[in-house]
């Protein structure tokens, strides 16, 4: 059995400006802005949430099934997932369109100036979620809006469980669309600025939002995460990182991990260690699928962070 993992792919495209945004920019001259940076650095990375959410369950053992749009341009990122056996039988292709892509400029101050087309993303409603076979769990991660909307009655009306993670597209959303996720979803995961805002929008209170779901899970960075179930909060610390390079995409290897536990049958006290150690992992690297670690390593990593066993492999 499998996750389906319905979101985006995208590619990232990441620019290094060996200066500071801020001696180029005047103050009193925003409102006529016009300024070229020279980037001498730039590198191409493989992104979007399905993407990074299933190359990380890929690296646990299990079998992620990624559900997204492409466009004309996605045979490298195609080559990628085939090298690593990631399936692409439920990625469709739009011909007329390009793979969604972020251009994000740096500066040496770690401040970023971001363009993003979404491309092929848009289109993502032409896939169908229920109609994929062998699946046990799923996710609607940040993709297209109508997208979104689609893949979660979909998963609702099969009676898949569902994970709603709706990330960087929550303001997408008013708040009657939102209450409706809620009450498909069986799971719900934030990070503490996308819950307040939630909350904002809803007009629910932290608690009634934990009733709503079987799981609330909110992360809040380097000072871990909290998992609400059956009416209490098990805190789940932050899992020790050897060195800080790149929080990019931590929140996908996070919810990889959050999968693996449903699949696996994990307990949440395990499940949520483990989304914390996946995590961490990914800061500790340039990119958000260039990390690697075998099992034998996550072990020892887990023990170290957590002073406990992760337990055998996937069954």
């Amino acid at each position: 059995m499998s996750a389906l993992i319905c979101g985006s792919f995208a590619y990232d495209n990441i620019m290094v400006f060996k200066d500071r945004f801020k001696n180029h920019i005047l103050p009193d001259k925003v409102h006529m802005l016009s300024v070229s940076f020279l980037v001498p650095e730039m590198r191409r990375e493989y992104g979007g949430c399905a993407g990074n959410i299933a190359y990380n369950l890929r690296l646990l053992g299990a079998e992620p099934l990624p559900m997204g749009t492409v466009g004309k341009d996605f045979e490298r990122y195609a080559e990628w997932m085939d090298e690593r056996r990631i399936s692409r039988r439920h990625v469709l292709t739009i011909e007329e369109e390009f793979t969604a892509q972020a251009f994000i400029t740096t500066d040496l101050d770690d401040n970023q100036i971001t363009a993003f087309h979404p491309g092929a993303m848009n289109h993502s409603h032409r896939n169908t979620a229920a109609q994929v076979d062998g699946v046990r769990v799923a996710i609607v991660a940040p993709d297209g809006r109508q997208g979104m909307v689609e893949h979660a009655a979909q998963l609702a009306a099969a009676e898949i469980p569902f994970v709603f993670d709706p990330g960087q597209g929550l303001p997408m959303f008013d708040g009657e669309d939102l209450k409706r996720f809620v009450g498909q979803a069986t799971w719900l995961t934030l990070n503490d600025y996308e819950c307040e805002l939630l909350l904002e929008r809803t007009g629910y209170t932290l608690a009634d939002l934990a009733s709503r779901v079987k799981a609330l899970i909110v992360t809040r960075g380097a000072a871990g995460s909290e998992i609400h179930v059956a009416g209490r909060v098990i805190e789940i610390p932050a899992a020790r990182v050897k060195e800080a390079l790149d929080p990019t995409g931590c929140g996908d290897a996070y919810r990889a991990g959050l999968l693996y536990g449903l699949l696996e049958g994990m307990d949440w006290e395990l499940t949520g260690r483990l989304a914390s150690l996946m995590g961490a992992l990914k800061v500790e690297c340039h990119g958000t699928q260039n990390h690697r670690i075998e099992r034998s390593e996550l072990e020892v990593r887990f023990r170290d962070s957590f002073g406990i066993s992760l337990g055998p492999g996937p069954k």
